[in-house]
């Protein structure tokens, strides 16, 4: 059956109205007609299934015969910080880390991160990133979206008093501990890591994040580049969870 998203404000009811460009998808792309079975999600966690009543030029509207909901988990939410790499690199790892069930990307500029753009330029890049992450959501089953705030600073983020959690920077230090160690046990609501950028995070930067309540981990014997590392980490966390 196939699966579209619609933003929450589209839900009156048990009365869809889909427009823009997954009504398109719907119509155009994939050719459905009335009464064909399809499911929505909004994003927050719910789903619903619903045949289709009405096929317009702009417009698509589905009866709600069904809803589920994300199912209660004791795993812990998993916010990804991470340097951003080059176009292509970051457009893969936030569709990765989606499927891989990150709660929240956050992309920032560090003192060795290589793009660097104006704020306009910023603003439509994140867009992009956002709908990247919703098309992943859709098409792996999640009934929720990462949330990926707007880029920011590497300092400002590991200085949010929110930060509330585990909180793991991975490093190329000799005393950086195994982070399969640093997960031993672990029995909170919240896991942050922080990946760097090729190059890595300078001295200075590594210094600031572990005074802010950071530990040090070691993603392997291996080193890996930036995007490769965040989904590594991902990959370790969830196993261990």
């Amino acid at each position: 059956m196939s699966r579209f998203f619609v933003s929450r404000d589209s839900v009156k009811g048990n009365v869809i109205s889909v427009t823009g460009e997954e009504a398109h998808h719907i119509a155009d792309v994939m050719r459905l007609k009335v009464k064909d079975e399809v499911i929505t999600f909004d994003g927050t966690g719910k789903e619903y299934i619903g045949v289709i009543k009405e096929v317009g030029k702009k417009s698509i509207v589905i009866e709600v015969t069904g809803t589920r909901e994300a199912a209660k988990t004791r795993a812990p939410r998993i916010t990804l910080i991470q340097a951003i790499p080059k176009r292509e690199k970051i457009e893969y790892l936030i569709e990765k880390a989606t499927e891989l069930g990150v709660s929240a990307i956050v992309p920032i500029f560090t003192e060795r991160t290589i793009p660097d753009w104006d704020l306009d330029k910023r603003a439509s890049h994140v867009a992009r990133w956002r709908k990247i992450a919703r098309e992943a959501s859709k098409q792996c089953g999640r009934l929720d979206i990462p949330n990926i705030p707007e880029i920011a600073q590497f300092s400002d983020v590991i200085n949010d008093e929110k930060l509330s959690g585990l909180k793991l920077i991975a490093a190329l230090q000799d005393d950086a501990e195994p982070i399969r160690r640093a997960l031993k046990d672990f029995k909170g609501d919240h896991i942050y890591i922080a990946i760097g950028p090729e190059g890595d995070f300078t001295p200075d930067e590594v210094k600031d994040t572990i005074e802010c309540g950071f530990k040090s981990v070691s993603l392997g014997l291996r080193v890996l580049k930036s995007d490769t590392a965040g989904l590594f980490a991902l990959s370790a966390i969830d196993y261990e969870e």
